[in-house]
């Protein structure tokens, strides 16, 4: 099996910065397992755990690894396949040559991880765990450790949610280029599904080509694929409707490599190969507020600065169209834009699509101190803390019709200061549209990731007609 992996030196480094960070004890990163679609030999596409992979980097199941942070060794636990499963699988990499591959002091059969815990229970150590998003992971770390799943909850550390979040939020050189790589996959897919689009076929023929792409070079989504003419709908996975002159299709999707790194674009385009005179207009807002958030960005600054630059310039290109009225300050403030931008700008990106969400946004998307808004669209940024040099993030402001929070607030009379109800009434089927691009902060600045894809309007339907 040729599985591609970083250099071993890039392991051994990562760990050993780890247990600078995590100083006491074992750490305890349980990789991921198959898992049944509907019975125990039809899985589905095995992905690995991203913690697990930054740290063993191997993308096979059914490993388990500790790091010793007290005298840096690491050992990998895992079985290799007996015949039976030969047969089925053909010759499979030995664990104990993943061992050597990834720089770690020694393997062992996975029978052996409960006595090994067992012997650092016995001895008073410490044990840190990550917090558990799978069924699996809490019943392999509960029996490892033989305690109860409630128990788990004792030994989530801290300590070590911090350090990984520290050293895997600042992207290395290396890690870097497969994001690229990553992205540019992703062009590919919606350069792709701008030039098949038109009217008479249905979402879900799109869907396939995006699949077919991505698995082409090794990888697969980073997501499920959103490709749909109702992008009112924030994340609409149904792909049976066909595509009639008039709409837009609203295509937000990224590739995964084969080392599991993601990218995630966005783009909007019309299905008549040529935006109307009204799509025109509310792309521009949106390319508007785009355009502001990416000029924004630069090392120091707080992302939540930077969604609500976006969130004030689409007021104002709303105010402009009718739709809104009144202070664009204050209406940003009081949350009145939320009728038309319900999420937030953006997200980290790396190895996940949303990096590291599954650790905590209190760790990852805010620093200490920073306390997540409730506010309806603001409590939906996932990323707030202030931006620094590695940093991947991804900038995707938009602007969204949804016919059951008009009706909802129009009866409320809510934020009527600032929401012209007659105006927002004509736009109820209008639908939805963002754009979406990936980009690296720098020493002083951002830097987009990948090739350009078309984004304006010019560069849509030229590209769309050629």
């Amino acid at each position: 099996m040729n599985m591609r992996l970083f250099d071993k030196k890039t392991y051994v480094q990562r760990r050993a910065k780890l247990c600078r960070d995590v100083n006491d004890g074992i750490i305890l990163l349980p990789g991921n397992n198959e898992m049944p679609m509907n019975y125990t030999d039809n899985t589905y596409p095995f992905r690995q755990d991203s913690t697990f992979l930054y740290f063993f980097g191997i993308p096979k199941p059914g490993l388990f690894g500790i790091i010793d942070t007290d005298n840096g060794e690491s050992y990998l636990f895992g079985d290799d396949p007996t015949i039976d499963e030969i047969v089925w699988t053909g010759p499979q990499e030995s664990v104990h040559s993943f061992q050597e591959r990834i720089g770690a002091n020694n393997s062992f059969s996975f029978k052996k991880l409960k006595d090994f815990i067992s012997k650092a229970k016995a001895s008073n150590r410490k044990i840190h765990v990550i917090p558990p998003y799978r069924e699996e992971h809490r019943k392999n770390i509960a029996s490892a450790m033989e305690i109860s799943d409630a128990d788990i909850q004792k030994f989530i550390s801290r300590e070590l949610i911090e350090g990984v979040v520290k050293q895997r939020i600042i992207k290395s050189d290396e890690e870097l280029k497969e994001i690229e790589r990553a992205v540019n996959i992703s062009g590919e897919m919606h350069k792709a599904a701008m030039k098949m689009t038109r009217a008479g076929i249905k979402e879900q023929l799109i869907v396939s080509k995006l699949l077919e792409i991505s698995t082409s070079y090794g990888g697969f989504y980073s997501f499920p694929p959103i490709v749909t003419k109702h992008g009112e709908t924030l994340h609409n996975h149904y792909y049976g409707n066909l595509l009639e002159k008039g709409d837009l299709l609203l295509c937000d999707a990224g590739a995964e490599t084969d080392m599991g790194y993601a990218g995630d674009l966005t783009r909007t385009f019309p299905v008549d190969h040529t935006f109307t005179q009204i799509q025109k207009d509310v792309y521009t807002i949106i390319l508007n507020a785009h355009n502001a958030a990416v000029k924004a960005l630069k090392p120091g600054i707080a992302f939540k600065e930077v969604h609500l630059l976006a969130c004030l310039t689409l007021s104002e290109g709303l105010k402009e169209m009718g739709l809104m009225k009144g202070n664009m300050n204050d209406a940003v403030e009081a949350g009145a834009h939320a009728m038309f931008f319900q999420c937030g700008l953006g997200h980290l990106m790396g190895l996940d699509v949303h990096d590291m969400e599954n650790l905590g946004e209190e760790f990852v998307g805010y620093e200490p101190g920073m306390e997540k808004s409730k506010q309806f669209g603001l409590k939906s940024l996932r990323l707030g803390r202030k931006l620094k040099p590695g940093y991947v993030l991804t900038v995707e402001p938009g602007l969204y019709f949804i016919p059951s929070l008009i009706d909802l607030w129009k009866a409320e009379n809510k934020f009527s200061d600032y929401l012209n109800y007659d105006e927002i009434e004509k736009f109820r089927n209008f639908g939805g549209m963002r754009v979406e691009e990936d980009f690296v902060i720098t020493e002083n600045e951002s830097n987009l990731l990948g090739e350009e894809v078309p984004k304006t309007i010019n560069e849509i339907e030229n590209y769309i007609n050629c």
